[in-house]
């Protein structure tokens, strides 16, 4: 099946990173300004989810949730989760203080991956 989300080396060290200083992490990017348009980085349980948010899947064992209507927009499209040098937008998220910050790169899938793609999961 097809991932929704994905991540790159530089963002996989980082999170082994944070993990180790840490522990569990979870992902959350919201679809409003400031710092929802950027990843956020939170220990596991550190963000409390909102009825319906949408998991997309896993990086590096720590769930991936976005905004309900984030994924509406954004629903067809895959996620590379990737990091930048430089302070982001905001100072919430656990990188901020090893001054780096999460991006995301997206890109449209192709009819063969639309038609396979691994189920999201919703916040309840």
């Amino acid at each position: 099946m097809t991932n929704r989300i994905d991540s790159t080396q530089k963002a996989k060290e980082l999170i082994a990173i944070l993990k180790a200083q840490h522990g569990d992490l979870m992902f959350y990017q919201a679809g409003g300004c400031c710092e929802g348009t950027q990843p956020q980085c939170f220990e596991k349980g550190g963000y409390y989810l909102r009825m319906h948010d949408v998991c997309l899947g896993e990086v590096e064992g720590c769930e991936f949730w976005v905004d309900r209507d984030l994924f509406e927009y954004w629903q067809f499209s895959h996620f590379t989760l990737d990091v930048l040098d430089g302070f982001g937008v905001g100072g919430f998220s656990l990188e901020t203080p090893l001054q780096k910050t999460f991006k995301v790169h997206y890109r449209l899938f192709t009819k063969a991956e639309l038609e396979d793609l691994v189920p999201v999961k919703t916040a309840e």
